[in-house]
Protein backbone atom coordinates (compact mmCIF):
# COMPACT_ATOMS: atom_id res chain seq x y z
CA UNK A 1 0.00 0.00 0.00
CA UNK A 2 1.06 3.33 -0.72
CA UNK A 3 2.04 5.27 2.31
CA UNK A 4 -0.04 8.22 2.99
CA UNK A 5 -0.89 10.98 5.91
CA UNK A 6 -2.12 7.75 8.42
CA UNK A 7 1.54 6.90 9.07
CA UNK A 8 3.56 6.88 12.24
CA UNK A 9 7.26 8.13 10.53
CA UNK A 10 6.39 9.77 6.82
CA UNK A 11 8.96 8.83 4.34
CA UNK A 12 8.43 11.57 2.13
CA UNK A 13 11.07 14.34 2.11
CA UNK A 14 10.16 17.22 4.69
CA UNK A 15 9.35 20.18 2.69
CA UNK A 16 8.03 22.49 5.36
CA UNK A 17 6.34 25.53 4.23
CA UNK A 18 4.19 28.57 6.06
CA UNK A 19 0.85 30.30 5.22
CA UNK A 20 -1.81 32.41 6.99
CA UNK A 21 -5.39 31.05 7.63
CA UNK A 22 -8.66 33.29 9.11
CA UNK A 23 -10.54 30.17 11.79
CA UNK A 24 -13.27 31.83 14.26
CA UNK A 25 -12.30 35.57 13.67
CA UNK A 26 -8.65 34.95 14.55
CA UNK A 27 -5.96 34.62 11.75
CA UNK A 28 -3.54 32.14 12.07
CA UNK A 29 0.19 30.88 10.97
CA UNK A 30 0.47 27.44 10.21
CA UNK A 31 3.45 25.21 9.29
CA UNK A 32 2.69 22.76 7.34
CA UNK A 33 4.68 19.62 5.51
CA UNK A 34 4.96 16.98 3.05
CA UNK A 35 3.48 13.93 4.48
CA UNK A 36 0.55 15.40 6.29
CA UNK A 37 -3.06 16.32 5.31
CA UNK A 38 -4.42 19.05 3.09
CA UNK A 39 -1.03 20.36 3.29
CA UNK A 40 -1.77 23.55 1.83
CA UNK A 41 -4.76 25.17 2.72
CA UNK A 42 -7.61 24.03 5.97
CA UNK A 43 -9.34 21.23 4.01
CA UNK A 44 -13.04 22.47 3.49
CA UNK A 45 -14.49 19.67 5.94
CA UNK A 46 -12.26 20.49 9.16
CA UNK A 47 -13.63 24.63 8.38
CA UNK A 48 -17.07 23.50 8.59
CA UNK A 49 -16.71 20.95 11.78
CA UNK A 50 -14.78 23.97 13.69
CA UNK A 51 -18.27 26.82 12.21
CA UNK A 52 -20.60 24.21 13.30
CA UNK A 53 -18.86 23.19 17.00
CA UNK A 54 -20.78 23.98 19.90
CA UNK A 55 -18.98 23.79 23.17
CA UNK A 56 -20.83 20.64 25.30
CA UNK A 57 -22.45 22.00 28.21
CA UNK A 58 -19.99 19.36 30.76
CA UNK A 59 -17.11 19.87 31.99
CA UNK A 60 -13.65 18.34 30.87
CA UNK A 61 -10.82 18.71 28.14
CA UNK A 62 -12.01 18.24 24.69
CA UNK A 63 -9.85 15.51 22.50
CA UNK A 64 -8.67 16.44 18.62
CA UNK A 65 -8.30 13.18 17.32
CA UNK A 66 -5.75 12.75 14.04
CA UNK A 67 -5.45 15.85 14.73
CA UNK A 68 -2.70 16.91 11.46
CA UNK A 69 -1.06 20.32 12.04
CA UNK A 70 -3.86 21.44 14.34
CA UNK A 71 -5.75 23.70 13.08
CA UNK A 72 -9.45 22.01 14.76
CA UNK A 73 -7.48 21.81 18.37
CA UNK A 74 -5.80 25.06 17.75
CA UNK A 75 -8.34 27.18 16.71
CA UNK A 76 -11.33 25.92 19.33
CA UNK A 77 -8.68 25.88 21.96
CA UNK A 78 -7.94 29.78 20.96
CA UNK A 79 -11.74 30.64 21.47
CA UNK A 80 -11.85 28.83 24.56
CA UNK A 81 -9.09 29.85 26.83
CA UNK A 82 -10.74 28.63 29.73
CA UNK A 83 -10.96 24.55 28.20
CA UNK A 84 -8.06 22.13 27.81
CA UNK A 85 -7.79 20.68 24.27
CA UNK A 86 -5.53 16.87 23.92
CA UNK A 87 -4.59 16.98 20.63
CA UNK A 88 -2.96 13.99 19.00
CA UNK A 89 -1.70 12.04 15.97
CA UNK A 90 -0.77 8.86 15.27
CA UNK A 91 1.68 10.93 12.50
CA UNK A 92 4.77 12.13 14.33
CA UNK A 93 5.37 14.97 12.02
CA UNK A 94 2.01 16.21 12.28
CA UNK A 95 2.74 16.30 15.76
CA UNK A 96 5.36 18.21 15.91
CA UNK A 97 3.88 20.36 13.33
CA UNK A 98 0.78 21.02 16.03
CA UNK A 99 3.13 21.87 18.34
CA UNK A 100 5.26 23.94 16.61
CA UNK A 101 1.65 25.68 15.65
CA UNK A 102 0.54 26.06 19.14
CA UNK A 103 3.71 27.98 19.70
CA UNK A 104 3.71 30.14 16.55
CA UNK A 105 -0.21 31.40 17.35
CA UNK A 106 0.18 31.63 21.29
CA UNK A 107 -2.09 28.94 22.14
CA UNK A 108 -1.41 27.18 25.38
CA UNK A 109 -4.18 25.38 26.62
CA UNK A 110 -3.23 22.34 24.60
CA UNK A 111 -1.53 19.12 25.22
CA UNK A 112 -0.35 17.52 22.12
CA UNK A 113 1.21 14.03 21.72
CA UNK A 114 1.56 10.98 19.50
CA UNK A 115 -1.04 8.79 19.66
CA UNK A 116 -2.66 5.48 17.53
CA UNK A 117 -6.47 7.10 17.60
CA UNK A 118 -7.04 7.50 21.38
CA UNK A 119 -4.69 4.77 23.04
CA UNK A 120 -2.38 6.98 24.80
CA UNK A 121 -5.05 9.26 26.17
CA UNK A 122 -4.99 8.51 30.29
CA UNK A 123 -7.61 6.04 31.84
CA UNK A 124 -9.49 8.41 33.76
CA UNK A 125 -9.49 11.99 31.86
CA UNK A 126 -12.67 13.79 32.33
CA UNK A 127 -13.94 14.10 28.54
CA UNK A 128 -16.42 16.21 27.38
CA UNK A 129 -16.03 16.20 23.71
CA UNK A 130 -13.98 13.82 20.59
CA UNK A 131 -13.70 15.80 17.23
CA UNK A 132 -12.55 14.13 14.62
CA UNK A 133 -12.07 14.58 10.69
CA UNK A 134 -11.16 11.18 10.30
CA UNK A 135 -8.62 9.21 8.45
CA UNK A 136 -10.66 7.62 5.54
CA UNK A 137 -7.71 6.37 3.67
CA UNK A 138 -6.59 4.12 7.06
CA UNK A 139 -9.98 2.10 6.54
CA UNK A 140 -13.72 1.46 7.78
CA UNK A 141 -11.75 -0.88 11.21
CA UNK A 142 -9.49 2.04 11.95
CA UNK A 143 -12.37 5.10 11.58
CA UNK A 144 -14.56 2.62 13.83
CA UNK A 145 -11.79 2.07 16.45
CA UNK A 146 -12.03 5.83 16.82
CA UNK A 147 -15.88 5.91 17.44
CA UNK A 148 -15.87 3.02 19.90
CA UNK A 149 -12.76 4.55 21.88
CA UNK A 150 -14.63 8.00 21.93
CA UNK A 151 -17.55 5.94 23.39
CA UNK A 152 -15.88 4.55 26.04
CA UNK A 153 -13.96 8.07 27.01
CA UNK A 154 -16.31 10.01 27.08
CA UNK A 155 -18.29 11.66 30.29
CA UNK A 156 -22.33 11.15 30.89
CA UNK A 157 -23.62 13.46 28.28
CA UNK A 158 -20.05 14.18 26.49
CA UNK A 159 -20.18 14.48 22.65
CA UNK A 160 -18.39 12.93 19.60
CA UNK A 161 -18.38 15.36 16.58
CA UNK A 162 -17.48 13.79 13.16
CA UNK A 163 -16.86 15.36 9.56
CA UNK A 164 -17.14 12.49 7.00
CA UNK A 165 -18.40 12.68 2.97
CA UNK A 166 -21.32 10.87 2.35
CA UNK A 167 -19.86 9.36 -0.38
CA UNK A 168 -17.25 8.29 2.10
CA UNK A 169 -19.37 6.12 4.49
CA UNK A 170 -21.50 8.80 6.30
CA UNK A 171 -24.50 6.61 6.34
CA UNK A 172 -22.20 3.53 7.93
CA UNK A 173 -20.88 6.12 10.50
CA UNK A 174 -24.58 7.18 11.54
CA UNK A 175 -25.63 3.09 11.65
CA UNK A 176 -22.32 2.54 13.80
CA UNK A 177 -22.81 5.62 16.07
CA UNK A 178 -26.71 4.48 16.51
CA UNK A 179 -25.84 1.05 18.31
CA UNK A 180 -23.94 2.66 20.80
CA UNK A 181 -24.74 6.79 21.56
CA UNK A 182 -28.20 7.85 23.06
CA UNK A 183 -28.65 10.77 20.26
CA UNK A 184 -27.17 11.11 17.12
CA UNK A 185 -27.80 14.17 14.68
CA UNK A 186 -26.52 15.27 11.30
CA UNK A 187 -26.48 19.14 12.37
CA UNK A 188 -25.13 20.25 9.14
CA UNK A 189 -24.95 18.92 5.67
CA UNK A 190 -22.62 20.95 2.89
CA UNK A 191 -21.15 20.02 -0.68
CA UNK A 192 -21.72 16.50 0.34
CA UNK A 193 -19.63 16.99 3.92
CA UNK A 194 -21.97 16.09 6.86
CA UNK A 195 -21.23 16.68 10.20
CA UNK A 196 -22.43 13.96 12.73
CA UNK A 197 -22.60 14.65 16.94
CA UNK A 198 -23.25 12.05 18.36
CA UNK A 199 -24.17 12.37 22.28
CA UNK A 200 -23.51 9.57 24.65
Amino acid sequence: MSEHYYSNKPQTESKPRQWKFTLLGNTFTFETDTGVFSKSEVDFGSRVLIDVFEMPKIDGVLLDVGCGYGPIGLSIAKNNPDREIYMMDINSRAVSLSQKNAQLNGVQNVRIFESDGLAAVEPGTKVAAVLTNPPIRAGKETIFKFYDGAYELLEENGELWIVIQKKQGAPSTMSHLEEMFSEVDVVEKKKGYWIIRAKK
